[in-house]
């Protein structure tokens, strides 16, 4: 997966969200991210493949691919 760089990574990448579906190997999980006054969802891959992220875990935003994708790392 080719991650391309999109006015929007500024104000994603770097942001702590909340895992509300786990990230596994193989899987997309969930983030809820902190955004334009709210939150809102995005699909989520460990930026370590190998990761597992439970439901609950803060995570930390590293890459965004537009239109709803980030990989994140625990926080």
């Amino acid at each position: 997966m080719a991650f391309r760089r999109s006015p929007v990574d500024d104000t994603v990448v770097g942001k702590v969200g909340r895992v509300t579906g786990r990230v596994a190997p193989g899987e997309v999980g969930e983030v809820m991210i902190p955004i334009r006054g709210g939150s809102e969802a995005f699909n989520a891959y460990a930026l370590d493949p190998e990761d597992t992220i439970r439901v609950g875990a803060r995570v930390l935003v590293v890459e965004f691919e537009p239109p709803r994708t980030v990989r994140v790392q625990p926080y």
